[in-house]
């Protein structure tokens, strides 16, 4: 059986993958334990290759919005993702920003995730405030962990909604794979047209400068309530107003929602460029919400049929 690295670094096929936030700082271990119990019982029935485990960070410097849900920090994802694997048999991937560490500290840092948790694959995650000079650069974190003795998989993040005539998401995204990213996962995807134009340039773009592309992760997130699209919105993800109209004021949202990613995927699986990149199906839930959580399932369940029927017609 293939391992997850093999699995992301295959040009054929394509990896699904869950998204998860480990639960906030400061919960008892039993309450963590039993979080993950649920967790794992969700993911029973489903087919998934990896469970993404993100790290969040404040990100309030990136927009002038106010945030919806205050910012709380979570318990370490490596020791989250450590206990996931544990009672799922599950690989994980885990997120790391690199915040305000130097050099020693980052490769401090992947010593211990090495040697402590034992973690394989890792997503590395830039500052959210732009125009400020931190003392590691980005590319230079990547080069390092990618270089690390422990053999790493690394990944990174690639935003459909960057992607613009003044900045290029798709020239960003060809510097990180020379650096050593061999993945990238997307952030939640509402607006196909934004993902169509990055993935069609970053095809062209590759193959300008002759080199493969890479995996690239589509991420999916169900949104049934005002306020789970405001903080989606808050994050950076792009909704168009029909978009959000159309799912408050449908009977069900949720299931509404459901099928405007549905649709989505189907767009982006329609052009030619799907089948010249390397695909992959990441699901999360930002909610706190048990409906909206439990409807990532069903998301889930409903990406892979949507993928099943696109495989089908070869």
């Amino acid at each position: 059986m293939a391992t997850l690295k093999e699995k992301l670094q295959d040009p054929n096929g394509i990896v699904f993958l869950y998204g998860t936030t480990p639960p906030r700082s400061g919960t008892a271990d039993e309450a963590v334990q039993s979080v993950a119990d649920k967790l794992a019982a969700r993911l029973r029935d489903l087919s998934v290759d990896a469970v993404v485990v993100y790290d969040i960070q404040d990100e309030s410097g990136r927009t002038q919005l106010p945030r919806p849900f205050a910012f709380v920090g979570t318990v370490d994802p490596r020791g989250y993702a450590s206990l996931i694997t544990a009672l799922t048999g599950c690989p994980t991937i885990t997120y790391k920003p690199i915040g305000d560490m130097n050099g020693a500290e980052w490769l401090a840092w992947l010593d211990e995730t090495a040697n402590l948790y034992g973690a394989g694959c890792l997503s590395i995650v830039g500052r959210p405030t732009s125009g400020v000079r931190y003392p590691l650069a980005l590319s230079t974190a990547i080069r390092l962990a990618a270089a690390h003795p422990a053999g790493f998989t690394i990944g990174g993040v690639a935003i459909a909604e960057r992607h613009s005539e003044q900045r290029s998401e798709s020239a960003r995204l060809l510097a990180k794979g020379v650096d050593g990213c061999s993945y990238f996962i997307s952030q939640a995807v509402y607006h196909a047209e934004a993902t169509e134009r990055l993935l069609a340039d970053y095809v062209r773009d590759c193959r300008d400068a002759g080199v493969p592309t890479r995996r690239i992760v589509l991420t999916f997130a169900p949104a049934g309530r005002e306020k789970t699209i405001t903080f989606l919105k808050w994050l950076g993800v792009q909704i168009p107003q029909e978009t959000q109209a159309a799912i408050l004021r449908a009977a069900d949202p949720i299931a509404r929602s459901i099928e405007i990613c549905c649709d989505n995927l189907r767009r982006i699986l329609g052009h030619e460029f799907a089948r010249e990149i390397p695909l992959g199906i990441n699901v999360e839930s930002v909610s706190i919400n048990r409906d909206e959580i439990d409807a990532s399932v069903e998301l889930f369940r409903s990406l892979s049929d949507v993928v099943r029927e696109w495989r089908g017609r070869g």
